[in-house]
């Protein structure tokens, strides 16, 4: 397991595809209010490396003990929804119509996802307040599985998917 540090430092991969503008205080503000919760402060280091965007391959997988509709093994993470008003990309300001739109539970902020299914910090336990954790959520199979107990801890489990199945380099499934 890597330390959040040693991840945040090399976590986003090449290109622009996602990435918002940069984070600012007031931005954070803004989406904390919209969104009616407080975000980790581990997600918030991350975002203002790079506001949203692609994930670096060595960080595109979590790891779990049951398969997923992706994989045997894990879960993919290829990129991390910024915070922006952006039209050309979603953001974490979408989770809202999102939720509606896919009958997720309303106490999410989606971090990752294509609709078929989501990763996604869960405030049910923790309130507005809290502390959330990571839950990944299938929603063709109605599949909900517990991650991480907060996304610090989320970020510190990421590995490659092709050392998690060598056989498959491009991670599982196409996304769809």
């Amino acid at each position: 397991m890597a330390r959040f540090d040693e991840v945040k430092g090399t976590f986003w991969g090449e290109g622009r595809y996602g990435v918002q503008p940069a984070l600012t205080d007031a931005a954070v503000r803004d989406a904390e209010r919209r969104l009616g919760v407080r975000l980790p402060a581990s997600l918030l280091e991350l975002l203002r490396v790079q506001n949203g965007g692609q994930v670096a391959e060595a960080w595109n997988a979590f790891p779990t003990e049951v398969p997923t509709s992706w994989s045997e093994n894990h879960a993919p993470l290829d990129s991390v929804l910024g915070i922006g008003p952006s039209d050309d990309w979603m953001s974490l300001l979408d989770t809202g119509c999102l939720v509606e739109e896919w009958g997720l539970p309303s106490s999410l902020v989606l971090l990752s996802g294509d609709g078929h299914y989501w990763i996604a910090l869960d405030y049910r336990a923790c309130g507005p307040s809290g502390e959330p954790s990571v839950t990944w959520f299938d929603v063709e199979d109605g599949l909900e599985l517990p991650l991480a107990a907060d996304f610090r801890t989320f970020v510190e489990r990421l590995a490659s998917a092709a050392s998690l199945d060598p056989d498959d380099a491009d991670g599982g499934r196409s996304a769809g």
